[in-house]
C-alpha cells in the first residue's frame, strides 16, 4: 500500500473514531435529559415550555437534544416538541432549533441506514410498517412521492425518515426535500405555540383546528395511498 493511501486510509478512521465518540456523547447527553428527566413531565407543549426554562441558559441545548431524539427514535410526539419549542423560544429560535435538530438526526439516521441495511430499519421500526412503505423504492416519480409524503401533514415522517434511505436518493437530496417539505407542518406548530405563550389563545386555537383538520385529511390521503399500491400488489 502507498504512502498516500495509508495516510488517507487513517484519517478516515480518526474522523470515524471521532464522529462515534460525538455521537456517544450526544446519545449520553439526551438519554440523561430525557430518559430519567423529560419523560416524568406531562405530555403539554406548556410543560414542555417550563422544563426547557428550567435550564436557563442551557435549555437550548436541551431543546435541540429533545428535538434529535424525536425523530432519532420517534418515542415523542413531534408536534408536542414543536409547539413547545415555539411557547418556549419564540417562531423564529424555535423554527431553527427544530429544523437544526431534525437535519442532524435525518443525516445520522440516513447514514446508518445506508450503511447497514434494512438490518438497521427493523431495529427501531415494525417490519409490518417497513412492507407497507416499501413500493417507495420501485417508484419512477421518487423525488415528487418523497416530497409529497413529508408534505402532507399527518404522515409518519419519522418513519420515512428510516424507509427514504433504503432508495436510490442521495443524502444532500434527501435532506433538501424532507426540509423543504416539513416547513408548513413545522412553522404552523411552533407559530401556534408562540400564540399561546403570547396570551393569543384564540389565535393557536384557530390555528390548531385548521391543522388538525389538514391533518386528518392528510391522514386519509395517506391511507388512500397505501391501499392503493396494497392492491397492485395482490394477484
Amino acid at each position: 500500500m502507498k504512502t498516500n493511501e495509508k495516510k488517507r486510509l487513517w484519517q478516515k478512521r480518526i474522523i470515524a473514531l471521532v464522529s462515534l465518540f460525538a455521537v456517544a456523547v450526544i446519545f449520553f447527553l439526551i438519554a440523561y435529559f430525557v430518559i430519567y428527566k423529560f419523560l416524568s413531565i406531562e405530555n403539554t407543549a406548556e410543560s414542555f415550555k417550563d422544563f426547557i426554562e428550567g435550564y436557563g441558559i442551557w435549555g437550548r441545548g436541551v431543546a435541540l437534544g429533545i428535538q434529535f431524539l424525536q425523530v432519532f427514535i420517534a418515542i415523542i410526539p413531534g408536534e408536542f416538541v414543536e409547539v413547545g419549542l415555539g411557547m418556549a423560544f419564540g417562531y423564529i429560535e424555535g423554527t431553527i432549533l427544530c429544523y437544526i435538530g431534525v437535519a442532524l438526526a435525518s443525516t445520522i439516521v440516513f447514514l446508518i441506514v445506508k450503511k447497514f441495511g434494512i438490518k438497521a430499519v427493523e431495529l427501531f421500526v415494525d417490519p409490518k410498517k417497513i412492507d407497507q412503505l416499501k413500493f417507495i423504492n420501485s417508484e419512477k416519480k421518487l423525488y415528487t412521492l418523497v416530497f409529497l409524503l413529508f408534505l402532507i401533514p399527518g404522515t409518519p415522517k419519522d418513519l420515512l425518515t428510516y424507509v427514504v434511505p433504503l432508495t436510490r436518493i442521495k443524502l444532500s437530496e434527501f435532506l433538501t426535500i424532507s426540509l423543504l417539505a416539513r416547513i408548513p407542518s413545522v412553522i404552523s406548530s411552533i407559530i401556534g405555540g408562540d400564540f399561546f405563550s403570547n396570551g393569543k389563545y384564540l389565535e393557536g386555537i384557530f390555528l390548531f383546528l385548521i391543522t388538525g383538520a389538514v391533518s386528518l385529511l392528510g391522514m386519509i390521503i395517506y391511507r388512500a395511498i397505501l391501499n392503493k399500491k396494497a392492491l397492485k400488489k395482490e394477484p
